[in-house]
Order: C-alpha cells, then sequence, then structure tokens
C-alpha cells in the first residue's frame, strides 16, 4: 500500500488513506478518537497504531460508524431520480451539487447515498475506480441508475453547425462548474479529441444541468453539454456524443432501511418506466445491477 512503508503518518497522509477531509483527522485526534503523536509540535500519527486502531474498530472509523447518516440522496443531479425521490413518497430528500461534492458528503456521512457520473478514462469504468478504495468504502455498495445520453445541446436547427468537438472553436459554450461529472467529462473527452478547450468562450458557471442548458433556450449560450432529457423538453437540437452510466453509492446500511427499499419498489412499477422513456435518453435495462460491493 502506498504508506505501507512509513512509519509515522502526517495529518494529509492520514486524511488520504481514509478518504476523509484533513478537518475531520483533526476533530478525531482532537476527541482522542485515533492514536496520534505530538511530540515534535504537530500531529504525527504511528502507522501501526493506525493498521491496529483499524482492525479493532472492524471497517475502521468507528467516529463515523456511529454517526446516524441522514436519508438525503446527494452528488449529480439526474432528472429521472430527482422524479422518483419525489413520486415514490420513500422519504429520501435530494441535495444535487455535483458528483465529487456527493462523493465527499458520502465519506463524511453527510448522506444516504449519493450519484455520479465519473468518467474512467484510458479503459477504466465508470464510478468505479472513484470509490475501489477507503475506508468509508468498504460498507458502500455501488448500483447501476441508468445509462444515459450526452451531447451537444444547440439551438433548433444547429445554425452553428456543430457536431465535433473541433466546432467548439470560438463558440459560446456553457460552463459548469469545477467538480461536476459534466464539467469533468467535458474536459476528459476534448482531451481525447486533442481540442483545444482555451479555444472556447465560456459563459459564467452554471451550477446545474438544466441552467446550462436553459443558456442555449435563452440564446446566452451557443452550445451545452448536456443531457438528450433536456434537449427534448425545452424543443433543441442534441448531436450526440457518448453514453454514460449513472450510479449510486449507497450505504449498506440504510440500503435495507425502509426509505431505500420504497424507492427500489417504485422504479419496478409503470409509471416509472412511462416516465424514463418520456425524458428521452434513457436505458434502464440494467437497473440496480451492482457494480462495486464493499468488503
Amino acid at each position: 500500500m502506498k504508506y505501507q512503508s512509513i512509519e509515522f503518518l502526517t495529518t494529509k497522509e492520514l486524511a488520504e488513506l481514509l478518504r476523509i477531509k484533513e478537518r475531520r483527522v483533526y476533530d478525531l485526534a482532537a476527541s482522542g478518537e485515533v492514536p496520534c503523536s505530538r511530540a515534535t509540535g504537530k500531529l504525527l500519527f504511528p502507522r501501526k497504531a493506525i493498521d491496529q486502531w483499524l482492525v479493532e474498530n472492524g471497517s475502521g472509523f468507528s467516529a463515523l460508524r456511529r454517526k446516524e447518516r441522514p436519508n438525503v440522496i446527494v452528488g449529480s443531479h439526474d432528472p429521472l431520480l430527482e422524479w422518483a425521490l419525489r413520486e415514490s413518497r420513500s422519504g429520501l430528500a435530494s441535495l444535487f451539487d455535483s458528483s465529487e461534492d456527493g462523493v465527499d458528503r458520502f465519506t463524511e456521512g453527510d448522506a444516504l447515498g449519493t450519484g455520479m457520473h465519473i468518467y474512467g478514462a484510458k479503459g477504466k469504468v465508470w464510478n468505479e475506480h472513484v470509490v475501489a478504495d477507503g475506508v468509508e468504502m468498504r460498507r458502500a455498495v455501488l448500483v447501476e441508475w441508468a445509462w444515459r445520453e450526452r451531447g451537444f445541446i444547440v439551438e433548433s436547427g444547429n445554425p452553428h453547425g456543430i457536431s465535433e468537438f473541433s466546432d467548439l472553436a470560438k463558440k459560446r459554450v456553457s460552463a459548469r462548474q469545477p467538480g461536476a461529472g459534466t464539467s469533468l467529462l467535458f474536459e476528459q473527452l476534448a482531451e481525447e479529441n486533442e481540442f483545444p478547450l482555451k479555444t472556447c468562450k465560456f459563459t459564467a458557471e452554471q451550477r446545474s444541468e438544466l441552467d446550462s442548458v436553459l443558456q442555449v433556450a435563452e440564446g446566452k449560450a451557443d452550445v451545452a453539454f448536456g443531457l438528450k432529457s433536456f434537449a427534448d423538453q425545452l424543443h433543441l437540437d442534441f448531436i450526440p456524443v457518448i453514453k454514460e452510466r449513472y450510479d449510486l453509492l449507497v450505504c449498506r446500511k440504510g440500503w435495507f432501511d425502509v426509505p431505500f427499499q420504497t424507492l427500489m419498489e417504485f422504479t419496478s412499477t409503470e409509471p416509472f418506466a412511462l416516465k424514463a422513456k418520456e425524458l428521452g435518453g434513457y436505458d434502464i435495462s440494467g437497473q440496480w445491477q451492482v457494480r462495486y460491493n464493499g468488503e
């Protein structure tokens, strides 16, 4: 392992090992939850003691395990998921911001589950490379929600003739915030297509898929990199670029509780299937297939 040969871990190194934020490590040290030393005037964590602490606490992170996760789904926004959470009357709330924000909130114990569509470039699969390690991920399961069509969304009639990345040069491109799965994917695909993003005229950052697409509908941008479902909803043209997998990372304990089971049962109903078809650009044939199961 990366830190196996190190005798003492720094705060940053322990945070990386446990997949938590540094401020959480300071909290654990202050409360005496984690073995540490202040002999040098700064916090150091004996590697052997940390290993023993992890063994004694089972999956490792006792302070987070005692923290009751709220019935909230966070992460990247998905219109079908948002609709299902509401219509199923599951009692699950939502707080959608971005894929990376969702992973952070989940590892901090601040959500029951998180949605993501993080591209695994160079042969890696969707999302699994993000959750394949870390203490909190050992008590989680990653399941498929849906495959979604994503591409260039432009005005009706495609007046700028956009069909590939090279056509985006000097065009007004609707920007998303850093950490959003859409933003990460757009940057990676641009690199794979050897397209220099500096040639684009990016708009102000938009914090949601819908706001980004609305910029095109309102004439504030020439193109948005968005979901087919939003293009259909706003009667805009859609040029397909990629099919992406949107997954849900869920706490294994919460998986068996009534709220999440209620959501799962709702997805097997006819109204749910009809909604997926109505939104457009969805393939739910592999829904709930397990993609990663923590040990």
